[in-house]
């Protein structure tokens, strides 16, 4: 597995300028710097041995390791090698990638720290939608090309799986990793911890990290990982290159239009540059000539406050005459100072004043969700209680399919009930809005939606958060359950659910409410669940990997998404909860993969035999009849009927189809069993393990003496 990883690492890492657009278009920074620097400044990028220097720091340092921070938003596209990105993600053969990717500088003495995004910034919001709306764009376009070609299009297509860095850091966190989820914009912090810790460098791929005076900056999309070689970019030669120093850099990046300054302010700014450049060059393209040309003036301005406002009063700033100097002060690490701009407020005591004017004024409440949010321990709860909103992002969703609505309003009503259990300590006894940045159909991102917290139990009232979180003790636990279940309107059936085994029963709970949600759900699209959480067990990610499907369907697309954003609301619910479930019992990798996903769905909705459906595992019947038979007459319960709806007209078989046991044979049983029993009740199930860990419990259940022929027709 290890070598199809590096070379799959290799393939993604040679793609060309053209076909990394999206690779690109995701990065902040400053626009085109990074091309620059490669272009024009060929001596600012050093090839260079991270073993060696790992070997040097050392010498230079005995009593410290050598780290590299790891700005992991801008490398976990390029950690996603897997063949298959359309279908949902798949999450096994992804997560032996991160281990072997791991490995590998471990085996170099070299220790990664890695930092994800826990915040999008008030002053990168306007940037964060524009990216949004045209992902947008360009997931409408890969639907459009599976409908045509059904297939997946080609890597120049790709778009990351749905919540692929969530689960990332998650998954980083599994496998021992230091992984640090952000209180500000990632690059910022990633930027001191290199500078504050000695760190040998960071890797990422941000253009912003040649403005920070920090430690040097690697690229990873020009790593070769088998033999740990990359590109450092040197701020001295582009400084040399531009004739200016350091401390330029900030207010260079500034008028060049970053995430704080919009480039459309500058247009002017940059034509009257242009005009008065003693360097501009026919031979460059005019975005290479506005970096000579601002270059160029900066260095005549003297080194000053009054003259950085002079600069404000003579750009079309509007309102805000303060962009520049909030810019300019956007790079300075704590200790640094600038000539530009006086003294102010450090970070510090700006994050001291965040309980201030948090929603929650609990103080215990608030420090634990905000240790749990540093220490990827929880999800998004932090920023719930702290400011009251929330974002996510786009999802591979099929905006022409109208009986599925947009996964953000599927499970608005299970947020709804989490943002209850969170503010119930909200400022004077009373409900806030929380405010929601969520992409999806429809939605223009104009303005938040800003959406009422409902209590997830009608009239009694919302449990306290402090007991939830900070109370021991069987009773507790049993509320803990609860509660998260009423998240979902499952009240019923907590018995039931707590003697499956703990992944299984978060996916069931998952599936309950997505057919009770979701109307057009249909039993083909049941038995597809089902049957994928059922064979997905003791699947190696090689053997995932080597899965190969005969076409993609749009709609399998479209529901592995919305299965995959549904396992980060139970994460938030279970986060909310007190933590009912295990962090690791509600990740994908537990409980799905895209293209099994997609197998079993077009085996469905073609009509194949249930046989052919459980691979002809007989020991897996009863465990399919038992969830299935739970979901169904749960949703009875509810008057939800689930009907038959076959797409399956234009399914092909594709490979050869393994010759099956003509007595699928099964235990029959007259009674509702529950398949899946914790190991307290005495029935046992054997877990999936990651490699080199423990092995779990084994599942046995049926009496071999009172067997049947199996052949079930219709489910």
């Amino acid at each position: 597995m290890r070598e199809r990883a590096v070379a799959s690492w290799a393939r993604i890492a040679g793609l060309g300028e053209a076909d990394c657009c999206e690779f690109q278009r995701s990065a902040m920074g400053i626009k085109g710097l990074q091309g620059f620097v490669e272009r024009v400044c060929p001596d600012a990028c050093r090839t260079v041995d991270l073993r060696e220097m790992a070997q040097k720091h050392c010498i230079d340092h005995p009593d410290s390791s050598p780290v590299i921070v790891v700005d992991a938003m801008s490398c976990v596209k390029y950690w996603y090698t897997p063949e298959s990105w359309v279908c949902g993600g798949q999450w096994r053969e992804f997560l032996a990638v991160l281990e072997d990717f791991i490995k590998v500088f471990m085996a170099a003495g070299i220790k990664l720290v890695f930092f994800f995004d826990g915040v999008v910034e008030s002053k990168k919001r306007d940037e964060w939608i524009k990216r949004r709306l045209q992902n947008n764009k360009e997931i409408a376009r890969i639907f459009q090309f599976i409908k045509t070609h059904r297939k997946q299009p080609g890597r120049e297509m790709f778009v990351m799986p749905s919540a692929l860095p969530t689960f990332t850091r998650f998954a980083l966190k599994s496998l021992g990793q230091k992984t640090v989820c952000t209180l500000r914009e990632a690059d910022f912090e990633v930027a001191a911890y290199g500078l504050q810790h000695n760190c040998i460098g960071i890797l990422g791929q941000d253009s912003d990290y040649l403005i920070y005076n920090t430690c040097p900056y690697f690229s990873i999309g020009k790593l070769c990982l088998d033999r740990l070689v990359t590109v450092m970019y040197s701020r001295e030669d582009l400084c040399r290159v531009l004739g200016l120093s350091l401390t330029h850099l900030p207010l260079f990046a500034c008028l060049l239009g970053n995430d704080v300054v919009p480039e459309n302010l500058l247009e002017g700014f940059w034509h009257k540059c242009l005009v008065s450049s003693p360097r501009k060059n026919n031979s460059y393209n005019r975005r290479t000539n506005i970096f000579f040309a601002v270059a160029n003036y900066i260095s005549k301005v003297p080194w000053s406050y009054s003259s950085l406002k002079h600069l404000e009063d003579i750009l079309p700033l509007g309102s805000d005459k303060t962009l520049l100097c909030r810019g300019v002060e956007s790079y300075l690490l704590p200790g640094q100072q600038s000539p530009w701009i006086p003294p102010k407020v450090t970070s510090c005591q700006m994050f001291s004043l965040q309980q201030e004017t948090a929603m929650c004024q609990d103080k215990e409440v608030f420090q634990l969700a905000k240790e749990q949010h540093v220490q990827s321990e929880n999800y998004t709860i932090f920023n719930i209680l702290s400011k009251g909103e929330i974002e996510c992002s786009n999802s591979l969703e099929d905006e022409s399919d109208t009986e599925i609505p947009g996964q953000a309003l599927i499970y608005r009503p299970a947020r709804q009930h989490v943002y209850s259990i969170l503010l119930e300590s909200g400022k004077g006894g009373a409900y806030s809005f929380v405010k929601e940045w969520f992409v999806y159909f429809g939605n223009p991102l104009k303005q938040p939606e800003l959406i009422q917290p409902v209590q997830p139990i009608p009239g009694g009232g919302t449990p306290n958060l402090k007991t939830l979180w900070f109370a021991k003790g069987p009773d507790v636990e049993k509320q803990r359950y609860s509660t998260f279940l009423a998240c979902f309107h499952l009240h019923d059936g907590m018995e039931y659910l707590q003697g499956l085994e703990a992944p299984v029963a978060a996916f069931c709970c998952l599936l309950l409410y997505l057919m009770m949600q979701v109307s057009s759900l249909s039993m083909e699209d049941l038995n597809a669940f089902v049957a994928l959480v059922l064979c997905l067990k003791g699947k190696s990610a090689a053997e995932l990997a080597s899965l190969q499907l005969a076409q993609v369907d749009s709609r399998g697309v479209h529901l592995g998404a919305v299965v995959v954003r549904g396992l980060t609301t139970l994460l938030m619910a279970s986060s909310a909860c007190g933590f009912p479930f295990r962090m690791d019992d509600l990740m994908p990798w537990q409980v799905f993969d895209g293209k099994l996903f997609q197998e079993k769905y077009q085996q469905s909705h073609r009509g194949c035999s249930l046989e052919e459906l459980l691979e002809g595992n007989e020991s897996l019947y009863t465990p399919f009849k038992n969830l299935k038979s739970f979901i169904c007459k749960a949703c009875m319960a509810k008057k939800r009927t689930i009907h038959s709806r076959p797409r399956g007209n234009g399914f092909i078989t594709g490979t050869p189809q393994r010759e099956f046991n003509p007595r699928f044979q099964q235990t029959h049983r007259s009674s509702f069993v529950p398949p899946y029993h914790n190991q307290t009740r005495g029935f046992l199930w054997r877990n999936p393990q990651p490699q080199g860990k423990k092995k779990g419990r084994e599942y046995r259940s049926g009496h071999p003496d009172r067997r049947r022929r199996f052949h079930v027709p219709s489910w």
